[in-house]
């Protein structure tokens, strides 16, 4: 008689287990999935605001440079990191010369010779003021008619870019004027802007010159 039993008990338990609904397990997968394309959505749309501060910012920047408004250039470094000038595409934080916001204004006007870097080909140091290097190497071409664009780069030397990697996920803007002709048009030269945003304005942090090296 218990040899019955056993067997009996056995198979009600599995008709029971049968007739149990299963209980929906959540798809984490695609959970995630939302998420991130919501984020994604936001991020996008945060960046669509973005770029029109951004293109304001370096307009009036490059229109400041031409019109050696050197005092209103200086109202768009950051107020708490400053500004680093980089002579080529590649930017060294240790070597490229650095300015707080009040180092900058308060010898923008002086005599005072810096060593911005060391000139492509000859090796030599690149000495001038604040002033002489933002007109003779900064803007050293009418940049208000280049060709502009936002986080893409338009020139392509033979010297190393490693902006995106020293200023990673920050926005920059690339204002390009194309070489000639007469020179195999290796005459170009692009002056590209890195903004952070602090307070709800777009303030630079790095002014990066490039053009062809040796």
């Amino acid at each position: 008689m218990k040899k019955l039993i056993i067997p009996l008990i056995a198979l009600t338990l599995l008709t029971a287990c049968k007739k149990t609904p299963e209980k929906p397990v959540p798809n984490i997968i695609d959970s995630m999935a939302q998420v991130k394309e919501k984020s994604i959505e936001t991020v996008a749309q945060k960046k669509k605001t973005d770029e029109v501060a951004v293109k304001t910012a370096n307009d009036k920047i490059l229109q400041a440079l031409k019109s050696k408004d050197y005092k209103t250039f200086a109202s768009f470094i950051h107020p708490e990191k400053g500004i680093t000038f980089s002579m080529y595409g590649f930017v060294d934080p240790k070597e490229d010369m650095h300015f707080s916001k009040a180092d900058f204004e308060k010898y923008l006007f002086t005599k005072t010779v810096y060593t911005w870097g060391a000139q492509d080909g000859s090796g030599d140091p690149y000495k001038a003021t604040i002033n002489d290097y933002l007109t003779k190497w900064v803007f050293s071409r009418d940049f208000t008619a280049s060709q502009y664009s936002l986080n893409k780069f338009i020139a392509g030397g033979n010297s190393l870019n490693n902006l995106k990697k020293i200023y990673p996920g920050q926005d920059f803007t690339e204002n390009y004027i194309k070489g000639t002709g007469k020179d195999g048009e290796m005459d170009w030269k692009t002056i590209r802007f890195v903004f952070e945003e602090f307070q709800g304005k777009q303030y630079l942090v790095a002014v990066v010159n490039d053009q062809w090296t040796i």
